[in-house]
């Protein structure tokens, strides 16, 4: 009986002693594959990698639609370009965990109703790492949709312009991806940049936007951050729409065709140290948005510098700078309105006014669009008459007659010195691929 029990116990501490062992040693580390082209390689090597294991695609064309469905990083040499041979979507990503980067990724399919793209991240693919890869030829160059915590990072993305506006697809587009971050990305064509809908906590922040539609389009997106981007001569900046609680801050518009920055529905939002130069018709449009905060800002060089539409209440402006617009504001209803807050209103190139105080604000409110400044816009000579006896007489007689001013905006503490915002170089480094 005792030779039994004995036997029972050294066999229990051999299993124990294994369990031990088993636990504590290193586990084993994440294999990494070079992948060859040649036909079925890359779907052979996924087929047969394991969780953690990293791909390494040579140079030359791999034939896809592939689909990640554990977690892998995909990653390529010099010259490594995955090609969907115009079908479908190139890669699919369907498993938490993955990452793809310094690949060339090609040739999607052309249908907006399949959702067609050059990487797809499902909503299983939480945490995607998309970084430093060419996404060109795509209809649509990424799209989160449904992930949580997903990052695109530092891409280059060439979207298609062979088709009509409405046709193309958007470089990134987010959909129900609460957490993700958009940044460093080149986006060149396509329709929109960065397209977001129905989605929360999101971060865009350092892209650069070239030949878009809109560089950035929010729609019911909300607590969400636009933060050091560029758009450059596309046709809309930065549209906010039906989306709250957002922050806008040191972002630059350029060259931007019909608006730099656009708010439609868009409320309870910080829009400060953000800059909108050379504007071809307005710098802001704001429609129907409410009790957002409009701080150290400049706006210069537009036909129009806020475009201003009544059902837009409760609205802050304060230390922004509007300089050589050619109409200050344009204001849409009947009621007065005062761009200023707390004793400090915003800086207005055309303001006549002197600070004899010397207290930084000018002795007299500011209105703009008055029956002066139509005659400088219609005689931009007149400028020299600006300080004249005759000028200061006519501005003192519409001051002193509320019929020639049925309501509209008043700066009761206007600044004398422009306010600079605090956004990145003009000239900072692009990405790139």
């Amino acid at each position: 009986m005792a030779d039994v029990m004995n036997r029972k116990i050294s066999i229990w501490f051999a299993l124990a002693a294994g369990a031990f062992f088993m636990l504590s040693a290193p586990a084993a580390s994440a294999a990494v594959l070079d992948v060859p082209v040649k036909p079925g390689a890359l779907a052979d090597a996924l087929a047969a990698a394991q969780a953690g294991d990293e791909l390494r695609l040579g140079p030359g064309v791999h034939r896809g639609p592939v689909v990640i469905d554990k977690p892998l990083t995909i990653s390529g040499t010099k010259g490594a370009v995955i090609d969907g041979g115009g079908a479908s979507r190139v890669v699919t990503v369907a498993a938490p965990g993955v990452t793809i980067r310094k690949l060339t990724i090609r040739g999607s399919g052309r249908l907006l109703e399949t959702e067609d793209s050059g990487i797809f991240v499902t909503k299983d693919g939480d945490g995607a790492l998309i970084e430093k890869n060419i996404l060109c030829g795509n209809l649509i160059g990424v799209y989160l949709k449904g992930p949580d915590k997903a990052i695109v990072r530092g891409n280059r993305v060439e979207g298609l312009t062979d088709m009509r506006v409405n046709e193309r697809g958007n470089g990134v587009q987010l959909w129900n991806t609460p957490g993700s971050i958009i940044e460093n990305n080149h986006i060149i064509g396509g329709r929109d940049g960065i397209f977001t809908t129905t989605s929360r906590d999101n971060v865009f922040r350092a892209n650069t936007f070239e030949g878009t539609r809109i560089a950035v389009h929010y729609m019911y997106t909300n607590d969400s951050t636009l933060s050091d981007n560029r758009s450059l001569g596309n046709h809309v900046g930065y549209a906010l729409m039906y989306s709250k609680n957002l922050t806008v801050r040191g972002n630059v518009s350029k060259g931007d065709r019909d608006h730099g920055i656009l708010l439609n529905y868009a409320n309870a939002s910080k829009i400060e140290g953000n800059t909108v130069l050379d504007g071809e018709t307005k710098c802001v449009f704001i429609y129907n948005s409410s009790k957002n905060a409009f701080r150290r800002n400049r706006f210069e060089g537009c036909a129009v510098g806020i475009h201003f539409t009544a059902g837009s209440e409760r609205n802050d402006f304060t230390e922004n700078a509007f300089i050589a617009n050619r109409h200050q504001v344009k204001y849409v209803g009947t009621r007065w309105l005062d761009w200023s807050v707390k004793g400090r209103g915003n800086y207005w190139s055309d303001n006549p006014a002197f600070d004899l105080d010397g207290d930084g604000l000018g002795d007299a409110a500011y209105r703009p669009n008055d029956l002066v400044d139509e005659v400088l816009w219609a005689y931009p000579v007149a400028k020299l008459l600006l300080n004249s006896p005759a000028v200061q007489t006519l501005r003192w007689a519409q001051s002193r007659f509320p019929a020639l001013h049925p309501g509209g905006v008043v700066d009761s503490a206007p600044l004398m010195e422009p306010p600079t915002p605090t956004v990145r170089s003009m000239s900072h480094d692009r990405p790139n691929g």
